[in-house]
This record gives structure tokens, sequence and C-alpha cells, in this order.
């Protein structure tokens, strides 16, 4: 299972970390993927961000929701309502829809987003794939419905509450039954830990990338040194002694106790 990065504006704003200390921690957790979300910034602030993502993550990049940023990216993650907003919008299927941001079928005027609704009828299937294109998803009806769709992967959440975003379907260790209804890859979402083990294809992390980013930078501060690899010892059976001496037990097993 590997780590899907979360980076959140509002998060690392809390934290109070960079764009460049998160892409470095989740570099060291060996991350496939990083999705940029950003609920509250306006537009071009956005751009500019994506843009200084783009100096540090090399990889696969998502962006959340904003079509207008979707040419700079490697794909993008909507959610449900996302879904129904832009169907209503543009007096298309959720089909069509999805189809259009994977094969391109759209277009960039003056600033405005907008899809080329020209062979939008036309068969999906086997034809060149230009966008990554992932759906949320919280239930088994809602896994059936992404079922028919053209997407690259599910979200399927929420695994557990998160203060990132308002969470009131929590599905706990029923998530394991659900991926079961899937044909698409699937990223599991909503306050997963670093340390989680769950039979999907993804695991995606946000708030922990931060505590520990949090955790490496005090670290280094307290130290007046090189802050270490935490990242790495999380990977490990046994964590060095030497450690402890410096005040590691005190800083990281707060954050994770499951470590201890």
């Amino acid at each position: 299972m590997a780590i899907y990065a979360l980076l959140d504006r509002d998060t690392l704003l809390k934290y109070g970390i960079s764009i460049k200390d998160f892409v470095k921690t989740a570099k060291g957790l060996k991350a496939k993927i990083l999705q940029y979300r950003d609920k509250n910034s306006p537009l071009e602030e956005k751009k500019a961000r994506l843009f200084e993502i783009k100096k540090y993550w090399k990889k696969t990049l998502i962006i959340n929701d904003t079509l207008e940023l979707l040419p700079y990216c490697d794909g993008i993650h909507i959610g449900q309502e996302d879904i129904q907003s832009l169907c209503n919008t543009y007096n298309l299927s959720a089909f069509e829809i999805i189809y259009a941001l994977k094969n391109g079928k759209w277009k960039m005027e003056n600033g405005k987003f907008s899809f080329t609704t020209s062979q939008l009828h036309t068969g999906w299937l086997g034809r060149f794939t230009t966008k990554i294109v992932g759906l949320s998803t919280h239930n088994k009806e809602e896994i059936i419905e992404s079922n028919k769709l053209p997407l690259t992967y599910i979200g399927l959440g929420a695994y557990r509450p998160t203060s990132t975003k308002n969470t009131d379907n929590i599905i706990g260790e029923k998530i394991i039954d659900l991926i079961k209804f899937s044909n698409h890859p699937v990223a599991i979402i909503g306050g997963v830990k670093i340390y989680d083990k769950i039979p999907s294809n993804f695991k995606v992390i946000g708030s922990d990338i931060c505590k520990l980013t949090y955790s490496r930078l005090r670290k280094k501060l307290e130290t007046g040194g090189k802050a270490p690899n935490f990242a790495g010892l999380i990977e490990r059976s046994e964590i060095p002694f030497q450690f402890f001496e410096n005040d590691f037990e005190n800083i990281v097993f707060s954050t994770y106790p499951e470590i201890g």
C-alpha cells in the first residue's frame, strides 16, 4: 500500500511548516503521489503555490477541485458535490465530465475553464488518457455508481474523524469490506495515519505528515544540528537507543504512541 500525500494549505498554516519541508517529509516516506488542496485562497495564490510545489515534487501531482489548475498537474481529485455541480453547470452527465477531464476534452480561454463537447459520446475504452481523475466515495452505493465511470481511482472514506474536513460518515474498519466493491484502484481518505495497514492501493495522509514534519523541525531547533530521519525510523523494526538521549521519545512517541 503506497502513500499518497495530501498537502492541505490550512493544515500547513496550522503547524507553521513550509511547502518545501512538507515535500521533504513526503519524499522521506516514499510517497508516490502528492495532492495539493487549498479551499480558501484566491486562484492566483493557488497557482503560485502549485508552481512552488512543482519545484520540489517531481512525481505525480494532483490538484484538488480547482479545474483552472488542471493544465499544470497530472490530474485532479473531485468530490461528490463537485461532480454534481459540474453536471448541472455544463449540462453533461457524470460519465461525460470524467471522460472529458481524462481525455483532454476541455480548454482554457482568458483564464476560464470550459469543456469541449464534441466527440464526448464516443467510446472511451482503449483511448489515450492524458490526465488522472479521482472521485471521493463514502458508501457502497457511491462505489457502485463510480464503477460506471471512466475514473483512474476512487477515494474512499472517511476512515477516521479528521479536523481538515467535515466528516459525518465515519466508515472505520468496515472500509475493508467496502474496498471489495470497487472496480477501480482505491485510495483510503480521512484521518489515515502513517502506521495504518489497510488492504488498499493507496492511503492518503495529510495531517500525520504535517505532525512528523513539525517534530523533525522542532528537534532540529532544539539540538541546533541536523534533524534525524524520522521517516526512515518509522519503517524500522527497532529504534536506536541513542535517540532517547536526545529527547526523541518525548517528541515523536507523543505523536506516534504506536511506535513505542
